[in-house]
Formats: structure tokens, sequence, C-alpha cells
């Protein structure tokens, strides 16, 4: 009688899954599949050559180009941000984890501005940036002109100097970009926006979880605060820590699209350019399909194996 009921409930049971599963293969298996073998040709929408299956030739194209590890190491810069947004998140849920009165409307203040993270507030921080008229530069000179210091205001968004010289569209370097520029102007913003984000969430849930006797034996112990956080709260917060860690890896190195998109379109001279958006410049602007499906392959391998990095290394420190 209950293997009767089992298979009486197991066709009901795949019909309500079929519709999940022929969604996954026909818009997230079968995309990856067929990127996979396009990887192989020479597919062009313009038609400029025949179609043909051309092996690995672009992927020997690819890591020939010194674009693209122009592009690879604009991608990496751009995550120097990382560690500043996930500290700057734990010193915040630190602050906002105090029982005091209106704490909830302070936590929702700050995480406000994730939920208006898009078009409208990148294109809040581009005029911003203004060189001439941004708020930014106009109380930097405002502050300098005070103290009598000798400035001259970045062109942000306008402008190819780093703090690590790097010369644009080269991989090279040269005392000549030295400065604050794009990329700068970029790390910037994202940090701002993520430390009020899901990583203080994330943190202020693993707070909530110390043992207040961990705490409580601490302090007869003679522990001020301190030594409390680092030797109570941090080691707790470790698999918090060490997740956000890996999450944030993977979206650092396949994000950029949007930011370059809508608020430098790749530029000054290709210094905001990231692997993700190189990839839609490629499939949707020279339509050269099969290079970008290489690209974007490349990337994800990369993903792939900084993740295995992470876990297995990472996990390990945590675990001991």
């Amino acid at each position: 009688m209950t293997r009767t009921r089992h298979s009486s409930d197991l066709l009901p049971a795949l019909g309500f899954l079929l519709p999940n599963f022929l969604g996954f293969l026909l818009f997230t298996a079968g995309p990856v599949v067929f990127s996979f073998g396009a990887s192989f040709t020479n597919w062009d929408l313009q038609h400029s050559v025949p179609f043909a299956f051309i092996g690995a030739d672009n992927f020997r194209q690819l890591f020939g180009s010194e674009e693209f590890w122009v592009y690879l190491i604009n991608t990496v810069y751009l995550m120097i941000g990382l560690p500043f947004a996930i500290a700057g998140s734990l010193a915040l849920a630190l602050m906002l984890s105090q029982k005091l009165r209106g704490m909830t409307v302070y936590r929702t203040l700050f995480y406000l501005p994730t939920f208006t993270y898009g078009v409208a507030l990148m294109v809040l921080w581009k005029k911003l940036y203004s060189p001439e008229f941004g708020p930014i530069n106009v109380s930097l000179g405002a502050i300098t002109r005070a103290l009598h210091l000798p400035f001259e205001p970045p062109k942000w968004l306008q402008s190819a100097d780093n703090l690590m010289g790097m010369v644009p569209q080269h991989v090279a370097f040269h005392r000549q970009y030295v400065g604050l520029g794009a990329r700068e102007a970029l790390i910037n913003m994202s940090v701002w926006v993520a430390l009020g984000g899901n990583n203080m969430l994330l943190y202020l849930a693993a707070l909530t979880n110390v043992p207040q006797e961990l705490y409580e034996a601490a302090e007869i112990d003679g522990a001020n605060k301190w030594k409390q956080f680092w030797h109570v709260t941090w080691p707790q917060l470790a698999p918090t820590t060490f997740f956000i860690i890996v999450i944030s890896t993977i979206f650092g190195l396949q994000g950029g699209f949007e930011i370059a998109r809508i608020m430098t379109e790749g530029g000054p001279a290709g210094t905001t350019t990231t692997l993700a958006y190189y990839i839609y410049i490629k499939a949707f602007q020279e339509f050269q399909m099969g290079y970008a499906s290489a690209i974007a392959w490349v990337l994800f391998a990369m993903i792939f194996a900084i993740t295995l990095m992470n876990w297995r290394f990472g996990s390990r420190a945590v675990n001991e």
C-alpha cells in the first residue's frame, strides 16, 4: 500500500518540477553548454568570415593579447576596496549591535543605499565626481584653501591616473600616471555602498549568536573591550568572515559591468574596463560571439580555481 501511494505521488511531483526543470535547461544549462561550444568557433554576427570550428585559437589569441591582461589587471585593481568594505561592514555591525534606543532606525538608514543601488545611484555619484562643479572637489578645494595647502583637484572619472602608476592600455608602469583617477573613484563608491549592505547584516546576525557567557568569562578574567573583541568576538565571526570573503571575491571578479557601462563606458582609455565589460564589448559591440565566449570561460575557470583555493585554505584556517 505504501509503494502504491508513493507511485501515485510521483507523477504529480514530476509535473510540478517539470516547468522549473525545463526552465533551467532552456535558460541556464542550455546557454552554458552552447557558449562552451561557441568558444571553439569563429562565430561572428557580422559574417565577416565563414563560420568554422577553430579549436583553441580563441584561447591562444586571448592569452597572447595584451588587452586581455590589461583588463584582468583592471578587474583585480578594482577589488582593492574589498578588504576596506568588509572591515567597514564589521565595524558598522559592531556599532549597530549595541542595545540602544532607536537602533532599528539606524540599521534601516544604513541599509537604505542597498535598496537604491543601481542606475540612479551611479548617475548621482557621476555628478558628485564632476571635476569642476562636483561637491567632492568643491569640498576638497574649500578645505585645502582654508589650510593654505597647494591643491589640484583630481579629474576622477575623466582621468587615467591611478595610485600604482599603471599606463593606460599597456601592462606597464610610469610615475607620470600616479594620482587619483577613475579607478579610485569607482573603488570609493563601491566601498561606500558596501558598508551598510548585506555584509553588515550577516555580521549583525553572527554577533547575535555569540554566547554572552564568553564575554562574562572574559570580563571576569580582566579582559578589556579590545581583548574581548580579539579573543571572543573575532574567532566567533570567523565562519561569517570566510563566507563573506569567498562571495565578495566571486562578485568582484565577475563584476564591474554596470558601473563601467553607466559611469565611464570603460574609459578613460580602457582604465575601468573589467573582464565582464570586455565580454560585453566583444559580444554586443564587435559581435565576436566565439571570442566573447572564450573570455567568459576563462573568467569562469579563474573564479572556480580561486574559490577552490579559498575553500581549501580558508576553511582550514577557520576550523583551526
